[in-house]
């Protein structure tokens, strides 16, 4: 999952929300340091990655992409999902979107204090340039992904990835509506 759908899916309190971002920030940190609600976050992420790799919808859908390129389709799912989650978004929420992104911006802000230096730089981006809200158009989706073919450091054909995505947009799409229910009812489960 990316971003936005772990925050989504997180229990709803700030720290642990902070938290279920912070599972891929933690890298290098004393995870037993932080407060209890930032470590409930941190596991929530972990098990929300874990359920979702090993979902038939999912591991259905990275077989679509070609061969050169399947090595990133979990990374180019994670992202898809965001987009998919904010285009259907009224199928699982009562609140609008907008508002939702609006109040983790702030607490982006407002928790700082909890986060390493890389997550801070991170979510003063997503803040700043409102990624957020961009995932939910499909072309803006695929400058996202070609930002991150550009950090990797190997050789790769991830670039352009967005052009696969849109001939599979259809089956990924309902791959995705028939996955996503069972996560939102594990990730409520594991709260």
């Amino acid at each position: 999952m990316n971003h936005l759908a772990h925050l989504f899916l997180s229990p709803d309190e700030p720290r642990v929300r902070i938290g279920s971002l912070m599972g891929d920030f933690v890298r290098g940190i004393d995870i037993r340091q932080l407060p209890t609600e930032v470590q409930v976050g941190i596991a929530h992420h972990r098990a929300v990655d874990t359920f979702t790799d090993s979902h038939p919808d999912v591991l259905a859908s990275k077989r679509l992409f070609s061969s050169r390129r399947r090595r990133f389709a979990g990374v180019a799912l994670d992202m898809l999902y965001d987009h998919y989650l904010l285009r259907h978004w009224q199928r699982f929420s009562n609140v609008q979107a907008a508002t939702f992104i609006a109040h983790v911006y702030r607490e982006f802000g407002e928790y700082e204090h909890l986060m390493p230096e890389k997550m801070t730089l991170v979510t003063r981006k997503m803040a700043g340039h409102d990624w957020f809200n961009a995932y939910s158009d499909m072309d803006q989706l695929g400058f996202a992904l070609n930002r991150v073919a550009q950090r990797i450091r190997f050789r790769h054909e991830f670039h352009d990835i967005i052009t696969e995505i849109k001939e599979h947009d259809e089956e990924l799409e309902r791959r995705f509506l028939s996955f996503f229910p069972d996560l939102i009812t594990f990730a409520g489960d594991t709260r």
